[in-house]
């Protein structure tokens, strides 16, 4: 009988600088009574999956409100807060300054994801236990029909034309093949991402999640869905009620 592998050594990397434009502050925002970032914080620590949370900023509040709900504060060098700078950068720079204490895993836990939940980070994380070829894993979304691929348009000159019009044409519309976008969440394997792997460099195994969980704060509007949804009790995160830290 093959023995189980070991678990791996995973940390949570909680990328939130202090500086968009479309939502200023957005990070610490106010949903449903909470502050934006705390619920992939609260998220990741009900996981009880990882040896350290690390939240990267260069903004004092965001900082404060870190340590606040308990998780660790990384100050951000100043010439990787901009907007042209890439998340990658930024994990990278920090495994750099971490590179003799790494662990197997870093899941990139986005403050802009207030819907991810303790499950599904367990999941991905069995997902990647179970596929160590995998280099990296994420959560992923059906989009909604209108949204597929096959329905897409793009207009030049005034005039409306379908992206995949050849595609469209071989599916009929009970046919079209399933497509996912993007969820929640990402996991990496450290090494592959100190040798130059991108976080979303194959192989990458999957774990799929349901609408609304796998929502993504951009904008104003999509706040605003937030927290109409939650209003009208349409997610569920138990993890938020076990904590009393306060929004202010």
């Amino acid at each position: 009988m093959t023995a189980p592998p070991s678990p791996l050594r995973s940390w949570a990397f909680v990328p939130a600088r202090g500086g968009s434009k479309a939502i200023p502050l957005k990070n610490l925002a106010d949903l449903g009574g909470r502050q934006l970032m705390d619920y992939c914080i609260e998220a990741a620590k009900s996981s009880r999956i990882f040896e350290r949370i690390i939240c990267s900023t260069e903004h004092a509040g965001i900082a404060a409100r870190a340590v606040a709900l308990g998780i660790e504060h990384d100050q951000r060098p100043l010439e990787l807060c901009g907007d042209e700078v890439s998340t990658r950068a930024v994990i990278l720079e920090f495994l750099e300054r971490h590179r003799n204490e790494l662990p197997d895993l870093l899941f990139i836990v986005e403050p802009t994801s207030p819907f991810l939940r303790p499950k599904d980070i367990a999941a991905l994380l069995e997902r990647m236990q179970e596929n160590p070829v995998a280099v990296t894993g994420q959560t992923i979304a059906q989009p909604p029909h209108t949204h597929h691929a096959w329905n897409q348009r793009e207009m030049r000159d005034g005039q409306v034309r379908f992206i995949f019009e050849e595609r469209k044409k071989v599916f009929a519309k009970q046919n079209k093949p399933v497509l996912y976008v993007f969820g929640n969440l990402i996991a990496c394997r450290t090494a592959e991402l100190l040798a130059g792997g991108d976080v979303f460099a194959e192989p990458s195994v999957g774990v799929e999640i349901d609408w609304p969980y796998d929502i993504n704060i951009d904008y104003p509007n999509d706040l605003t869905l937030a927290n109409i949804l939650l209003k009208a009790g349409l997610v569920n995160l138990p993890h938020m009620h076990r904590n009393s830290v306060c929004a202010s």
